[in-house]
């Protein structure tokens, strides 16, 4: 298994300590991008990878590398601090730079594990923004490591253990989770976004290219009988309303 951990820390502290205690209950091979040295710009907002495609992005040189790499990983691992009650500006920043991928979701057969950690408070809500930001990207299956570092050691640790023996035999499984609800209205709202009489080329690139546009959901997901009804319904009610 090839893991890929993008560490959203500007420091190898108690982040890294849950990370490294992760990497103890997992088999394979890991490969570390630490966002404090990649020196990315500040993202400009100039929707340059949203209306033209990625590869128009002006940071692209910085961007592309990661984003190959994502692609190649069998499984993410995400890590943050809480700052100010979010994640920090290091992880949030490459977040804004890959936004497009709420658009145009892509790792419908990759697991995730975010790990989050606190001196404070926040821990759960910035773990539960970072679970809905990768399953915008279509990620298949997140896990969630939230930890306070004033707890108890001996629970953050069993917790932490459980966790990530979990996330490890389930990546080893290659198995393959039916999608929440949510996930499958944002699917559809995407793809009557790139139908529409005006749609964003870079979407209607993407979800054509792929022939995303002709299914329920990602063929590589297996929908049961009654959430490719439900996934029928929310398309047909989204294109009359978009």
């Amino acid at each position: 298994m090839k893991y890929l951990i993008i560490n959203g820390s500007p420091r190898k502290k108690n982040t890294w300590a849950i990370v490294n205690r992760i990497k103890n209950n997992l088999e394979g091979d890991f490969d570390e991008i630490n966002l404090s040295e990649c020196d990315i710009p500040i993202c400009k907002g100039c929707f340059n990878c949203f209306m033209n495609g990625e590869e128009y992005c002006p940071h692209r040189d910085y961007i592309k590398p990661i984003v190959e790499k994502l692609m190649d990983c069998d499984a993410i691992i995400m890590t943050s601090p809480v700052y100010a009650l979010n994640v920090s500006a290091l992880l949030k920043n490459f977040l804004d730079h890959t936004a497009y991928f709420y658009h145009r979701p892509e790792f419908f057969t990759k697991k995730a594990i975010v790990v989050v950690s606190t001196a404070g408070a926040g821990h759960k809500k910035v773990a539960n923004y970072l679970d809905e930001t990768l399953r915008h990207w279509g990620v298949n299956k997140v896990y969630k490591l939230s930890v306070a570092c004033g707890e108890k050691d001996s629970l953050e640790t069993d917790k932490i253990d459980k966790t990530a023996k979990k996330f490890g035999l389930d990546v080893k499984s290659g198995k393959i989770h039916s999608p929440k609800w949510g996930d499958i209205i944002f699917f559809d709202v995407w793809k009557v976004m790139a139908l529409k009489d005006d749609p964003i080329p870079a979407d209607k690139k993407f979800w054509f290219d792929t022939g995303l546009v002709n299914h329920d959901f990602s063929p590589d997901v297996k929908l049961g009988f009654v959430k490719k009804i439900f996934s029928k319904v929310m398309f047909t009610f989204l294109k009359r309303i978009i």
